[in-house]
């Protein structure tokens, strides 16, 4: 089976994890801060201006509890993993959801201007930036990045030109921690200190209330392999999306600054599609089902037209030529 997504690891990721457990130290010590200011590099900020998590949603939470989220507006798109609806309500923010743009997965920014919330969390979805400049001034931005680690937007890295940026190391997310993992970033360096504050939850004297969200040592020694090897990594999403296009397949336009997470073809019937390609031992699937539509599905027409005409093909660094050939051999 020719698998719709899966990891690429290897012995580097082998060694590093076998180094931590050597050393006996397994959690907060010298791998997790390396991973953080490694990963300030890849993204151009200063060291100190980034904090890992024990996943994407507690990233989420965390950025919204550094904007105080709690009893605010909170837009985000319907269009969207569920995890931004839990987080939200962990928050105890308010959720606004909001309809996608007709031709794109992402947020509708004019509707999302029109509905005035205190904060956004804004997804850069498939690795698609958004174009954020033309988001209200007033509005608090969060960047969700899970999907989009590398790209940029005006040259500038996702998740650091809103107010704060997170991303995801979820097994088969652009790169991996080794199976779960998230990072908090932001140039404020107060919003990390708030957040590190909270998660600093033990012997403590004030007795406010804190949580342990954590990443292990061996989780970051691993995203800190998957790190070094992420450009590549990119690089042969790419390839993979263009040799689609290059197929004659109705794939989804990126725009610049994209990387490809997702290869996206449009369709007419991708119930049939998916189930040719099954009959093939080739797993495809819908990004996002109409069930999964956050809200009354009727309410969001773009967003259910999406869901409705689109098929996400495999795309990964470990997806061989041949099987890639296979891929589009069966769709022709």
């Amino acid at each position: 089976m020719i698998n719709h997504n899966r990891p690429s690891l290897g012995q580097e990721e082998i060694d590093a994890a076998a180094a931590v457990i050597r050393s006996n130290y397994l959690v907060s010590s010298e791998q997790i801060e390396r991973f953080e200011n490694e990963f300030c590099d890849y993204l151009g900020l200063d060291h100190g201006s980034a904090v890992v998590t024990s996943t994407g949603t507690s990233a989420l939470f965390l950025a919204l509890l550094a904007l105080d989220a709690k009893s605010k507006k909170v837009a985000f798109p319907s269009y969207v993993c569920s995890a931004l609806r839990n987080a939200v309500a962990l928050a105890s923010g308010n959720e606004v959801l909001l309809d996608i743009e007709k031709n794109g997965p992402n947020i509708d920014i004019e509707a999302l201007n029109k509905s005035k919330p205190d904060i956004a969390i804004i997804p850069h979805l498939y690795g698609q930036p958004v174009t954020l400049d033309k988001i209200d001034k007033d509005i608090l931005i969060i960047e969700d990045c899970c999907q989009s680690i590398g790209g940029t937007y005006k040259s500038k890295s996702l998740g650091t030109i809103g107010d704060i940026g997170i991303f995801s190391f979820y097994a088969t997310k652009l790169l991996t921690s080794g199976g779960q993992g998230g990072m908090v970033v932001s140039k404020d360096k107060s919003k990390i200190a708030k957040i590190k504050d909270y998660l600093d939850f033990d012997g403590r004297v004030e007795q406010a209330n804190r949580f342990g969200f954590p990443m292990t040592e061996m989780q970051a020694a691993i995203g800190r392999v998957q790190l070094k090897k992420l450009n590549g990594f990119l690089s042969r999403r790419k390839e993979i999306f263009h040799e689609y296009e290059s197929a004659g397949l109705n794939m989804m336009k990126s725009v610049p600054g994209s990387i490809y997470y997702r290869s996206v073809m449009y369709s007419e019937n991708p119930v049939s599609v998916i189930e040719k390609l099954k009959q093939n031992d080739i797993k495809a699937i819908v990004p996002i089902e109409d069930w999964e539509i956050l809200g009354k599905k009727e309410d969001f027409p773009n967003a259910l037209r999406m869901s409705k005409n689109t098929v996400s093909l495999p795309c990964y660094p470990s997806l061989t030529d041949a099987e890639l050939e296979k891929i589009i051999k069966v769709l022709r």
